[in-house]
């Protein structure tokens, strides 16, 4: 079995990818997903000798019967069954050694997460000062949006109609008038 120092990184990492992406998660228990994941990240799976077939055969093997989780003891024991496929000419405990080394300190990646793209096409669309007709509403001049009162006609109880261009001109009008 691996030195105490050994052990303490590794836990780490078992930790990191079992708490990865499940917000239940406790950290004490690795799904499948998260083991093939951690595998993968932590290239114990190379596409030639161990794959990622190999690597659910080994943790259906470890885990119990009914179980759909595997504790850091039985995590132990699934690289204890990978070392010597992944690497095949080192002797067994030189090869855990190696895979423990692969796994320690190691964090899941998110690998393929989409970017915010900065295209010509979506700085066009984007920009409002070079929006019209009732888009042009909703934002302000320096491109803020103005919330409830961009998208709703607010009601001005001025005795006017909406919009009428010559709104609080009556009381001049009329003082012309009866002059």
């Amino acid at each position: 079995m691996a030195v105490s120092s050994d052990v303490e990184p590794l836990f780490v990492a078992f930790k990191k990818f079992s708490l990865y992406g499940d917000t239940k998660a406790s950290g004490r228990e690795l799904t499948g997903k998260a083991w093939a994941k951690l595998c993968k990240d932590c290239r114990v799976i190379d596409g030639k000798s161990v794959t990622g077939t190999d690597v659910d055969i080994v943790f259906s093997k470890v885990k119990q019967r009914s179980a759909r989780v595997i504790t850091y003891k039985e995590f132990q024991q699934a690289l204890e069954e990978l070392a010597p496929k992944r690497f095949k000419g080192q002797s067994k405990e030189a090869a855990l050694q190696s895979i423990h080394k692969l796994v320690e300190g190691q964090e899941p990646t998110n690998v393929g997460v989409t970017k915010v793209a900065k295209t010509a096409t979506v700085d066009r669309l984007t920009d409002t000062s070079r929006y019209t007709g009732s888009h042009k509403e909703r934002f302000d001049d320096s491109g803020r949006g103005k919330g409830r009162e961009g998208r709703e006609d607010l009601v001005e109880h001025t005795g006017y109609v909406n919009a009428y261009k010559d709104a609080g001109t009556y009381d001049s009008k009329v003082k012309d008038a009866d002059k």
